[in-house]
């Protein structure tokens, strides 16, 4: 498979793995239950394991092994190949996975075997323990109230501005009680708009029915597609304001997939070697990326150790430093991740030209030339993810705070798959007479570095929309109830 070619597949799986979540969330919660869909996504992904074994240890599945660089051209998987590898890929994602198996001695049957063969073992053990889980009913989805109160808003459009402002917005503490437990969100200026769907009009207020009677029976109750209470609208309000702060971390993943795909090819051509002249053991390419891992495992730990007492007691946080800081600092990084990865790209095409093996054989930098971006990576991704997952759960109505989750890894989705359109609009535009471009199969005879740092500019531009949309952030006002005030105080107890 061409090179541009295998790195939009990879980033178009990611991108489909990380969009499922959505997906099983609303089922889990409106229609069939977590339980359920846990199980029904585990069949599903067992069988696209199965599927995907088959197809990396049966040599009729796919094209004959080839030497990148080498004199040989590739041979190209037939299109029955590739949809075999689709499919597999596709029961995957539906089944919200991702593998990453990295094993270069032993082929890619047992790798993929292994854990196919672990998530069945898996998948019997999940099911074996049914009669003893409690399992709840769907409670209905957040995104149907969403749905609602934008409906309602619309239908009164016509209201005119100052009636609205001036009428008492609709509040109902019981019907809004089992989806604000610990306090509810009291009513704010912005998004006026959406105000209008509080507003109480003729028809709004029914009068329920007794389904084992059929009397109705008092009092009067909302239509929830014509009436919402102040909650409710602050909820689509709340989802609203996260929303630039939320798209701001699409661009970072979109960074950090080009750079985690191309720095394996880069891997690939250089000497992998652990101690060139004294041992012949090489470091498989796929597993550079622990660097990433080992770096972020490590800021992690100094940050809660270190940063965190330290800045609590400059600003007063709890946390420390607040989410948004946090995310700032990972964006900055980024953009210094992709400068690096640039310059260390050069360096590495410059010392292959120098050796002649610019058309085949494997360039005398080390591989660990790649380890600073790979590091720089994994530091920017403890600031941006892990601030970017806690922003959206504190932020997040308290309803939909499983969903937020889902919409974190939506962010991932959507960075996934405008990496892949990056990469598909680099190699169109580059093109050159005979076919060259920047992303050639043999990286050599190309500018990955120009791409790293059109990627470096791309991540320039995201840090200061993210720095001017953080600036004109504005945080959920909540109304706790007294336990949870209560909850607060002896918290702020033991914390002195």
């Amino acid at each position: 498979m061409p090179l541009a070619k295998a790195a939009t597949t990879l980033t178009n799986f990611g991108g489909t793995s990380a969009a499922t979540p959505l997906i099983g969330a609303f089922l889990a919660d409106a229609c069939i239950g977590r339980f359920w869909t846990i199980a029904a996504a585990s069949v599903v992904y067992q069988l696209g394991m199965a599927l995907l074994t088959v197809s990396a240890a049966l040599p009729q599945f796919r094209p004959p092994p080839c030497k990148p660089g080498g004199a040989a051209a590739c041979q190209e998987a037939a299109p029955w190949q590739l949809a075999v590898l689709y499919a597999s890929l596709l029961l995957n994602a539906v089944g919200a996975g991702g593998y990453r198996p990295c094993i270069d001695n032993v082929g890619w049957g047992w790798g993929l075997g292994v854990p196919a063969v672990c998530m069945g073992v898996s998948v019997a053990a999940f099911a074996a323990g049914y009669p003893m889980y409690r399992r709840l009913d769907p409670a209905g989805s957040p995104f149907t109230r969403l749905a609602q109160v934008i409906v309602a808003a619309a239908r009164k459009r016509r209201l005119p501005a100052g009636d609205v402002a001036a009428a008492a917005l609709y509040e109902n503490d019981d019907l809004d009680a089992p989806i604000s437990m610990y306090g509810k969100l009291v009513h704010t200026d912005q998004l006026s708009f959406f105000d209008r769907a509080a507003v109480v009009t003729d028809g709004d207020l029914v009068t329920p029915t007794d389904a084992s009677s059929g009397k109705p029976s008092p009092p009067l109750v909302p239509n929830p597609w014509r009436l919402s209470t102040v909650h409710r609208v602050e909820e689509l309000k709340s989802v609203i304001r996260m929303g630039p702060i939320w798209a701001a971390g699409i661009l970072v993943i979109t960074a950090s997939s080009t750079q985690h795909t191309f720095s394996l090819q880069q891997a690939t051509t250089m000497d992998r070697r652990l101690a060139p002249g004294l041992s012949t053991f090489q470091m498989p390419a796929g597993s550079m990326t622990v660097f990433a891992l080992l770096a972020m495992l490590l800021t992690l730990f100094v940050y809660d150790r270190a940063l965190v007492p330290l800045a609590r007691r400059v600003t007063g946080l709890d946390r420390g430093i607040s989410f948004l800081h946090r995310m700032g600092v990972g964006f900055a990084l980024c953009v210094l991740a992709a400068l690096v990865a640039g310059f260390v790209e050069r360096h590495r095409r410059a010392a292959a030209a120098a050796a002649g093996v610019t058309d085949a054989g494997t360039s005398p930098l080390s591989a660990y030339w790649l380890v600073p971006q790979y590091a720089l990576h994994g530091v920017a991704e403890a600031f941006t993810s892990v601030g970017h997952l806690e922003f959206m759960h504190d932020q997040a109505p308290e309803s939909m705070r499983s969903t937020a989750t889902a919409l974190f890894w939506l962010s991932i989705s959507l960075g996934s798959y405008a990496s892949t359109m990056l990469v598909d609009a680099v190699h169109r535009w580059s093109a050159g007479p005979g076919g060259a471009n920047w992303l050639p199969d043999n990286i050599n005879h190309g500018r990955l570095d120009y791409f790293y740092w059109v990627v470096t500019m791309l991540q320039l531009m995201n840090l200061v929309y993210y720095a001017v949309c953080a600036k004109r952030f504005t945080y959920k006002p909540v109304q706790l109830h007294k336990e949870a005030e209560e909850e607060e105080g002896r918290k702020a107890l033991v914390e002195v």
